[in-house]
């Protein structure tokens, strides 16, 4: 397998993601996979999406997953009406403070007052953000292989081929695809579900360590059979 990178959940992290993507350089770069959840609770998720909108109309060699924190988004920002993610749990909603649609709102300058409309809000919303950041989102993949590594944002449903699995999985998945030890048909990199250091398994590897509430964001690089993870100092391998 040729040399890949792997980046966590960023959520609104931009100054993490900068200082990701220069590790990914003095390391000698090579195809960028991030998996996904751009937005919400960090504080510039408008300053990540433009990172990483100007990357790809430049010719980077990055591949963006779709998170369930970037459909969020979408489906707020997108007419024709503001559409609430079925997963989230009863009285969630894109804005309740455990899911930092706040934090993206203002970063693109629009203030969350502690009454308003949604439709409103998704009318000024929507009138704040970029064209090309709304196709961004639109734009996102759900999942990407190369070779015998699949690329995801949340996991895999078991016993499922990689080629059927159903969106709401690929974005929302946790107890069902973390339990399970068997093969899932490919080595699975995923993020969604934090954890205090990148969390490897033989089936899986979990890259999502926090970036969203203020701890690491980890990269991961894959070259031939070994795994790294790339820290400040360079490579330590995991694999």
């Amino acid at each position: 397998m040729d040399r890949i990178y792997a980046i966590g959940d960023i959520h609104g992290q931009k100054a993490m993601l900068e200082d990701a993507l220069a590790r990914v350089d003095r390391d000698g770069g090579g195809r960028v996979v991030f998996l996904g959840d751009y937005v919400d609770r960090g504080p510039d998720s408008a300053g990540v999406i433009d990172l990483l909108c100007s990357g790809i109309d430049a010719g980077q060699d990055w591949v963006c997953l779709k998170g369930n924190h970037d459909r969020m988004f979408e489906w707020f920002v997108v007419p024709p009406t503001p559409r609430v993610d079925p997963y989230l749990l009863v009285g969630y909603h894109w804005f309740h403070p455990n899911i930092g649609g706040i934090q993206t709102a203002e970063s693109y300058g629009v203030a969350v007052p502690k009454q308003v409309r949604q439709k409103t809000l998704a009318d000024d919303l929507r009138a704040a953000v970029p064209e090309r950041h709304v196709h961004f989102l639109q734009d996102l993949k759900l999942s990407h292989r190369e070779g015998g590594v699949f690329f995801v944002h949340a996991g895999v449903r078991p016993q499922v081929l990689l080629d059927q699995q159903d969106e709401e999985d690929l974005l929302w998945i946790r107890q069902d695809f973390h339990r399970y030890t068997g093969d899932f048909g490919a080595f699975i990199v995923h993020g969604h579900t934090p954890v205090d250091a990148p969390d490897l398994h033989p089936n899986r590897l979990n890259l999502d360590t926090g970036a969203g509430y203020g701890d690491p964001l980890s990269v991961a690089v894959f070259e031939g059979q070994e795994i790294s993870i790339l820290g400040p100092s360079g490579r330590v391998r995991l694999r």
